[in-house]
């Protein structure tokens, strides 16, 4: 029997959720595109719901779609070349899966006093907050919280470029930022800030204790009323031309600081 075609109800779902953030949302999934990342959403144990093989598949393709199905999964098998048009990915690599979208309150993780989190305020670029999810994940943080306005935190992109990351890292989605803040610091948080210019020298500040590090978006730093519930400033120095480093990369230097630090201190 030949697979699903392309106008299947089934596969329009598919091709809803790799496209809209709203049909995420609604639908409670997200997708996950390629066996390496099906396959290390399988072994973190995450919710697989739904999975798409192409009829021409490898065979370790199907085998692992044949895994996710003995974990509860519904198996579609459709045409060649179907995930190509219906996904996010240049390339499908054959096989497309529905996980189920976590929601996860800010309470549960207030309450961990754990080291230090990540908060995105209206990250925009798709690769930047894919980073900064893997980056976390790999320092040890305990939840990544995500503002509006920026981009979703389970966009088919996004979850390329954690490399996984958002099957591991608990991640938290607020409405409103500044609220989230002050029951952080109410839970007993400091809250850091990143800037270009006029912060602590990153090697000079506190970082000890729960801490939680607000990164501002690409184009506009940290908005007016999320500066305006900040401890304090970390500015990274910097000795060559560039004004200021990429998000991605000055969160990623401020979580592994954070991380070395409290390996010294154990």
């Amino acid at each position: 029997m030949s697979g699903l075609s392309a106008r299947n109800p089934a596969v329009q779902h598919l091709r809803r959720l790799s496209g809209r953030r709203g049909a995420r949302l609604a639908a409670g999934q997200y997708v996950v595109e390629g066996p390496t990342l099906l396959a290390e959403a399988l072994h973190a144990g995450v919710d697989v719901e739904v999975v798409y093989v192409d009829e021409a598949a490898s065979h370790e393709v199907r085998a692992l779609a044949a895994k996710a199905g003995a974990s509860g999964a519904r198996c579609h098998e459709v045409r060649t070349g179907v995930l190509d048009h219906v996904t996010d990915a240049v390339t499908s690599q054959g096989v497309a899966a529905l996980v189920h979208r976590p929601g996860r309150g800010l309470e549960e993780i207030a309450a961990r006093g754990a080291p230090f989190l990540v908060v995105l305020d209206g990250i925009a670029d798709p690769g930047n907050a894919g980073t900064l999810l893997r980056s976390a994940e790999a320092a040890g943080a305990a939840a990544v919280v995500v503002g509006p306005g920026g981009v979703d935190p389970f966009a088919p992109k996004t979850v390329r470029a954690s490399a996984g990351a958002v099957f591991h890292v608990p991640i938290v989605e607020v409405g409103e930022l500044p609220a989230a803040l002050a029951a952080l610091a109410e839970a007993g948080w400091r809250l850091l800030g990143t800037a270009a210019a006029d912060g602590t020298p990153l090697e000079d500040a506190d970082l000890s204790g729960p801490v939680a590090f607000v990164l501002g978006s690409e184009a506009h730093g940290l908005a007016p009323p999320v500066a305006a519930r900040l401890d304090g400033l970390l500015t990274i120095p910097m000795v060559g031309r560039a004004e200021s480093l990429n998000v991605a990369m000055a969160g990623t230097l401020v979580v592994f600081e954070a991380a070395r630090r409290r390996r010294s201190a154990a």
